[in-house]
C-alpha cells in the first residue's frame, strides 16, 4: 500500500471504495445487465454486456442516478431523470450499446414515480404520483403519439407487474386509505380493434379481472403485495405476498380462476421458517427463489412447486441484500455482514461482479442483544470498538437509529457505523416497534403515538447499555437519518436527560409543516399512522412533532438537510432551526444541494466528517478534555 493510500483513514477508504449493486438482467437477453456503482465517485447506472465483458456508464449527472430498468429484449436502458435529487422527473431511455438519450414517454409531465412496466411488444405503463392528481397510470402502445390514462385515484398506489404477454397488469393500491396495508387489482388491457396498431383513447379497453383486498371491512387489516406474474407466456398465476398469518409470506394466486395456492415453507426437519418470507419466480416457473428474513439476517432457499421441497442455498451468515435466479440454474446475490464488505456472489461459488479498485477495510462483527421493552422484547445490534473489552469499562456510545420507519437494521456492512467504531465509539442500533422483520404486530404497533412508541423501545435499550457497562452515560449520542433523524430530534426533547448530544440528518422536525410539503406517498403514510391529517387530528401531530418539545432540548444539536428533499422538506427544518436560534440553544446546521441524502461520495464523507467533529468537540466540552480526547 502506498504512503498516500495509507494516509487515508480507514473510514474514508470504506466510503471511497467502489461498490456495485446486484446486476439486473433483461428477461429475454440475460447477457445484458444493469447495475449501479460509485466507481467514479458518484452513484450512476452502468450497462454490462456479460457476453463480451464490456462495461459502460449509462448516466452521468452531478448528483447521481440510481433508478433504471432494462427492456425485456435488452435493447433499451430506461432511467429516471429528476432535478438534483428532488425525485420529481420523467423517464428517459438510451440504447443499451450507447447513444443519445431521449424522453421515453413524451406527453407526460414530470411527477414522482409510481412504477414502470415494459412490455415485450414495446408498450409501456408509467406510474405517476402528484399532489394534484394522486396516482395515475398511463399506457403507451408502440407507434402511439400519446400515452393513455388507464387508472386514477387520489390515494397512493403503483404498478405491481405486467404479465409475460402484456395483457394483464397488477396494481398495488391503497384506495381504502390504509397506506400500511395495500390491496391488489388486476386489470386486462386490450385493444378494441385487433387490426389497429396505434393506440388512442378509443382503441384501449381496461377491465378488472380480479381483486385481492384484505383490508376493506376487516377489524384487523392484512396487507397483500404483488411479487410478479409467472414468467411464462399465457400463464395467469401471480405470486403474492400476504400477511394472513401475522407475517409476510408468499402464495400463488391464479387471477383467471381465483384459485389460491398456499406455500407450506418448511425446512428439512419439518419446521416452519420463522420471520418474514418473500419469493420470486425462477425461470420456467417450476420453482421459486425464497428469501427468508429473521432477526436482522437473511438466507435463501429454492422451493420446488411440484413436491413442495425446500432446499437451503449455501449463503454465509449475514444479510442478502438482493438475489436473482439466472436461466442457467444459478442464483446470484448481494451479500455482506457488519464485519465484511458487500460482494455479488453466485451459488456456483464465484464472485460475479467485483468493483474496480481496492476492497474496503472490514469492520467488527455485531452482537445480538434482546431487551425487555414496554411492547415486548426489543432486538438491538451492538458493536464495540476493536481492541476494547467489556472489562475495560464503559465507552462513548452512538445510538444510530434507522430510518423508514418500516425498515430495520441488519447484520450488513455499513460505512457510517464503521466510522464511529474507528473513532472509539460503541454503536447500538435498535429495531424498535414499527420495524420490519419481526412480524406484522411489531410493525403495526406504530400507530397514533407516532415517534413516542419507538422512543420507549430506544429508552429500554439505552437503560441496558448503561447498566451493562457498555455505555458511558455522560457520552451517549443519539443520531440517525430520515426517520432516525426525526426520532433523534424528538428524543432530545422527550428524553431530555438521556442524551449528551444529538445528530440528525434529513429529519422531520416540524411535523404539520412536513406533511404540507412532503410528497404524496408520504402524506398517505402519515394519514395512516396518525389516523388523519393535521387538520383532523392536530393533537396527535403536535404530540409527535419535535418542534413541540424544542424548549426542553438541553444539549447541542447538529442538523444536516438537503435543500431539494421531497421526503423531509427544508422549510419544516428551517422552522425548527429558527426556534433553536430564538431560544439560544447550541446548534449547528449544514445544508447541501441535493435531496434525501447524497449520491456523491465526497459529499457523504464531508457530512460524516462534520458530524464526527461536532460530536468530539462537544463531548470534550461536556465531560472534560481528557475524556473528550479519548472519544
Amino acid at each position: 500500500m502506498s504512503e498516500e493510500k495509507s494516509a487515508v483513514p480507514a473510514w474514508e477508504q470504506r466510503f471511497r471504495a467502489a461498490r456495485v449493486s446486484l446486476p439486473d438482467w433483461a428477461e429475454d437477453a440475460p447477457d445484458r445487465a444493469l447495475y449501479v456503482s460509485n466507481a467514479t465517485g458518484t452513484y450512476e447506472v452502468y450497462a454490462w454486456d456479460r457476453a463480451t465483458g464490456a462495461h459502460r456508464r449509462v448516466t452521468d449527472r452531478p448528483n447521481g442516478t440510481t433508478d433504471a430498468e432494462l427492456s425485456p429484449d435488452g435493447a433499451w436502458v430506461w432511467w429516471f431523470d429528476d432535478n438534483d435529487g428532488d425525485e420529481f422527473g420523467v423517464w428517459r431511455r438510451q440504447p443499451f450499446a450507447g447513444g443519445p438519450d431521449e424522453e421515453a414517454v413524451p406527453g407526460l409531465a414530470p411527477s414522482y414515480s409510481a412504477g414502470l412496466a415494459l412490455g415485450r411488444d414495446g408498450s409501456v405503463v408509467v406510474g405517476r404520483s402528484t399532489d394534484e392528481d394522486g396516482t395515475t397510470l398511463h399506457l403507451r402502445r408502440p407507434g402511439a403519439a400519446e400515452p393513455v390514462e388507464i387508472y386514477r385515484h387520489a390515494e397512493y398506489g403503483g404498478i405491481g407487474d405486467l404479465s409475460h404477454d402484456g395483457t394483464l397488469l397488477a396494481i398495488d393500491h391503497t384506495e381504502h386509505g390504509d397506506a400500511m396495508h395495500s390491496a391488489i387489482r388486476v386489470v386486462r388491457i386490450k385493444a378494441d380493434s385487433a387490426d389497429r396498431t396505434d393506440s388512442t383513447d378509443s382503441t384501449i379497453a381496461v377491465e378488472t379481472v380480479a381483486e385481492l383486498d384484505e383490508v376493506t371491512g376487516r377489524d384487523e387489516p392484512r396487507g397483500v403485495a404483488c411479487l410478479g406474474f409467472a414468467p411464462v407466456e399465457g400463464d395467469t398465476r401471480l405470486l403474492v405476498a400476504h400477511q394472513r398469518t401475522g407475517r409476510w409470506e408468499p402464495m400463488i394466486w391464479d387471477v383467471a380462476t381465483g384459485a389460491e395456492t398456499a406455500l407450506p415453507l418448511r425446512d428439512q426437519q419439518g419446521r416452519e421458517l420463522p420471520g418474514d418470507v418473500s419469493a420470486q419466480w425462477r425461470p420456467g416457473a417450476e420453482e421459486l427463489l425464497v428469501e427468508h428474513e429473521y432477526e436482522a439476517r437473511s438466507e435463501l432457499f429454492s422451493y420446488a412447486l411440484a413436491d413442495g421441497r425446500l432446499t437451503r442455498l449455501d449463503t454465509p451468515r449475514g444479510t442478502v441484500g438482493g438475489a436473482t435466479a439466472r436461466p442457467d440454474g444459478t442464483v446470484e446475490y448481494l451479500w455482506s455482514s457488519a464485519a465484511e464488505p458487500s460482494a455479488v456472489r453466485s451459488t456456483a461459488g464465484t464472485v460475479v461482479l467485483r468493483a474496480p479498485g481496492a476492497v474496503p477495510p472490514g469492520s467488527v462483527p455485531v452482537e445480538d442483544v434482546w431487551v425487555d421493552g414496554p411492547g415486548g422484547r426489543v432486538h438491538a445490534l451492538v458493536q464495540r470498538p476493536a481492541g476494547t473489552r467489556p472489562e475495560d469499562g464503559p465507552v462513548p456510545t452512538v445510538f444510530e437509529i434507522h430510518g423508514g420507519p418500516t425498515h430495520h437494521d441488519s447484520d450488513s456492512f455499513a460505512a457510517g457505523p464503521a466510522a464511529w467504531l474507528d473513532h472509539g465509539f460503541a454503536v447500538v442500533r435498535v429495531n424498535y416497534r414499527g420495524s420490519t422483520g419481526y412480524g406484522q404486530a411489531w410493525t403495526d404497533a406504530l400507530h397514533e403515538r407516532v415517534g413516542l412508541i419507538e422512543l420507549e423501545d430506544i429508552a429500554a435499550v439505552r437503560e441496558w447499555a448503561v447498566a451493562s457497562g457498555l455505555a458511558d452515560p455522560r457520552r451517549l449520542v443519539l443520531t440517525g437519518g430520515s426517520w432516525g433523524g426525526y426520532l433523534t430530534l424528538l428524543g432530545l426533547g422527550v428524553q431530555r436527560d438521556a442524551w449528551a448530544l444529538g445528530v440528525a440528518a434529513v429529519p422531520v422536525a416540524d411535523y404539520p409543516t412536513a406533511y404540507a410539503d412532503e410528497m404524496e406517498a408520504l402524506k398517505s403514510l402519515d394519514r395512516t399512522l396518525f389516523g388523519g391529517t393535521p387538520e383532523e387530528v392536530p393533537e396527535r401531530f403536535a404530540a409527535s412533532s419535535p418542534l413541540t418539545y424544542v424548549e426542553r432540548v438541553r444539549v447541542p444539536v447538529y442538523i444536516s438537510a438537503g435543500v431539494n428533499d421531497p421526503r423531509c422538506p427544508i422549510r419544516q427544518i428551517e422552522n425548527y432551526v429558527e426556534r433553536l436560534e430564538q431560544l439560544g440553544k447550541p446548534h449547528e446546521v449544514y445544508r447541501y444541494d441535493a435531496g434525501h441524502g447524497s449520491l456523491v461520495v465526497e459529499e457523504r464523507i464531508k457530512q460524516l466528517r462534520l458530524e464526527i467533529d461536532f460530536v468530539r468537540r462537544h463531548l470534550a466540552a461536556a465531560v472534560g478534555d481528557e475524556d473528550g480526547e479519548s472519544a
